[in-house]
């Protein structure tokens, strides 16, 4: 029986979604798994569980929102 296809999501302003088991090859060589039903791989770069998510994007703060919208967003508290 062929194994079905992988599901890859593009997301506008957010993760690639993955469906199925994973295995992601980094650049120095090392391999990460995940065993959930779908993985959320980071795009924006700052996510602290690279490669994975871990939502930081949410945190970006779009230019034509103008500075008041800036003032409300949270601080990384690190």
């Amino acid at each position: 029986m062929p194994e079905r296809a992988r599901e890859i999501v593009l997301t506008d302003e957010g993760p690639i979604l993955v469906s199925g088991p994973i295995e992601v090859v980094l650049p120095d060589g090392r391999r990460v798994r995940s065993d959930r039903a779908v993985s959320a791989l980071c795009t924006c770069r700052r996510s602290r569980r690279q490669p994975f998510c871990d939502t930081s994007h949410r945190r970006k703060v779009r230019q034509d929102e103008g500075e008041d919208r800036a003032q409300q967003e949270p601080t990384c508290a690190g």
